[in-house]
């Protein structure tokens, strides 16, 4: 695994293969990352049915090399430990969140900004983005985003919980909506209407993503979320 810097969209490596899964009764999502050329794989939140993603890695003929983590809410990483027994998988996590995962693995690497995670011979670019959790982290690969608990379709995620703030997921999303329009959108559950979306259906339709200040936003957050 191999690492470099860069911003955002720009000269993103080339994109793995995706594959969505849904887990556990909460809903959650799961992605499977690989390159085609030479079946390296990472698996994104691995949690709850952590056989069943291996099975479809199996059936894929991938070889699981790292666990990207979003954040570390239990939901998001409840499976880290068994994936990383079952298959030596390195854990990619925000240092300010690693201390939650760092147990379950030898090898763990930080995704700090503009970190770039290769995926054989694709890749993916950590974006900070934070406002959920102290340490959340979007993938952007070229063409798709995995978003986590940052965006969802229609929504965002809750800054009540500890380490929470919504200043900064306003943040979070205003950097998420400069992204290209026709940039995929994978979140962290299946809460919305369809399984994925795009930022720019988003920036028309996510009343989040319509609010035109901060304040707005923050009185949004308040009537709809607390």
């Amino acid at each position: 695994m191999t690492m470099s810097g860069g911003d955002d969209a720009a000269g993103l490596p080339a994109a793995p293969e995706v594959v969505q899964i849904e887990v556990g009764l909460l809903q959650n999502f799961c992605e499977i990352l690989y390159c085609p050329e030479t079946r390296a794989a990472a698996i994104v939140d691995p949690a709850w049915e952590v056989d069943t993603l291996l099975r479809e890695a199996g059936r894929l003929g991938l070889k699981v090399e790292a666990a990207l983590i979003t954040h570390t809410h239990n939901d998001h990483i409840e499976g880290v430990e068994e994936l990383v027994r079952k298959t030596g998988a390195a854990v990619v996590v925000n240092p300010r969140e690693a201390d939650r995962v760092r147990g379950a693995s030898g090898t763990v690497v930080d995704a700090t900004e503009g970190v770039e995670i290769a995926i054989g011979r694709r890749g993916v670019r950590a974006l900070e983005t934070r406002g959920h959790t102290v340490g959340g982290v979007c993938y952007l690969a070229d063409g798709y985003v995995i978003t986590g608990d940052v965006l969802f379709i229609g929504g965002c995620g809750r800054t009540n919980f500890a380490g929470g703030d919504t200043a900064q997921m306003w943040e979070s999303l205003q950097r998420l909506m400069r992204l290209p329009e026709e940039t995929r959108v994978y979140p962290g559950h299946n809460y919305g209407d369809t399984p994925t979306s795009t930022i720019g259906h988003e920036i028309l339709t996510n009343k989040y993503l319509r609010c035109a200040t901060f304040d707005e936003f923050r009185a949004l957050w308040e009537k709809t979320q607390r």
